[in-house]
């Protein structure tokens, strides 16, 4: 049996109604990460975002949906199912990500819909599910 991990992130977007994506370990991804002792689900999505993209002020909005993924785990030596829990994030101007070298963040980016599609096509399933999900909420 897998070893839960709950996690959570944000589809972050700025006033030009972009969002803001990842490039980490050779795919396109949203900003996301673990859950810690003590914190809430939204508390962890928001520290997450701004840890991994190092942008400040995430203004934290409504749940948008729950993905679950199998992996193996090195850190527990075993495998796990992560349930991350994804909300819809928003950032006053359009600040000047940091990438987060430590978690593997290559480049970040503030994509417009065009961009979003190119990014899908080197992207997880559940990347593609959680956005269009948030783009036909």
């Amino acid at each position: 049996m897998p070893v839960k991990i709950i996690a959570a992130g944000g589809l972050v977007t700025n006033e030009n109604n972009e969002l803001l994506m990842i490039f980490r370990r050779g795919k396109w991804d949203l900003p996301k990460g673990k859950l810690d002792k003590g914190e809430t689900i939204e508390e962890c999505a928001v520290r997450e975002v701004e840890e991994e993209t190092g942008i400040g002020n995430v203004e934290l909005g409504k749940l948008i949906g729950l993905t679950f993924h199998e992996y193996f785990d090195r850190w527990i030596n075993d495998d796990a199912i992560k349930e991350t829990h994804w909300y819809e994030m928003k950032v006053k101007g359009s600040p000047t990500p940091t990438p987060q070298e430590e978690e593997h963040i290559e480049k970040i980016i503030w994509a417009n819909d065009k961009a979003i599609k190119e990014c899908l096509k080197n992207s997880y399933p559940n990347i593609e599910d959680i956005i269009a999900k948030y783009k036909n909420a």
